[in-house]
């Protein structure tokens, strides 16, 4: 079966909106649905149920957000009893962040059904098939994310030419 491009480009523009909504749809346990934890807490939460324990600057490097970031989310996640943080014996000055042993069943379960998911969907696949996957959705990401910052600055651009326009030079 051959699929052109735009054939490609047409089915996914009809899957992703239905994935992420099946995304959004999953429950959150009863026992973590007073704790207000929102989407960008999942990724975090997921390199530390499926990697263990790790640094703050391990998980801000996985993330791809900076240290500061990470270290404000762990500091809510803490104080809502869902993280704990330890020194590490290796080196006193370092803190390995980990999920609690309260909280590790049911955010286990939060996750768990949509690594079922995917592991239904890329099982079948040999390796290659399942990292071209992979790279599809980074390329993804990225085309999706050069789009979002050539849109915002073609937007300040044009805020700048409409403030220029009404002030008669440039604005200082």
């Amino acid at each position: 079966m051959s699929t052109s491009v735009d054939d490609a480009v047409r089915a996914l523009l009809l899957l992703m909106p239905r994935m992420v909504g099946r995304a959004k749809r999953i429950p959150v346990p009863e026992e973590l649905q007073s704790l207000a934890l929102a989407p960008r807490h999942l990724s975090l939460l997921s390199y530390l149920l499926f990697d263990g324990p790790l640094t703050v600057n391990d998980l801000a490097a996985r993330l791809e957000v900076a240290p500061t970031t990470v270290s404000l989310m762990v500091g809510e996640l803490s104080g809502k009893g869902i993280l704990e943080r330890r020194e590490d014996p290796a080196d006193r000055r370092r803190r390995i962040v980990s999920i609690t042993d309260a909280r590790r069943p049911s955010i286990s379960a939060w996750l768990a059904r949509g690594a079922t998911a995917w592991r239904q969907a890329l099982e079948p696949l040999t390796p290659d098939q399942r990292q071209l996957v992979i790279d599809t959705l980074r390329a993804y990401e990225a085309a999706a994310a050069d789009t979002d910052s050539d849109a915002a600055a073609a937007a300040a651009a044009a805020a700048a030419a409409a403030a220029e326009s009404v002030t008669d030079g440039p604005v200082p």
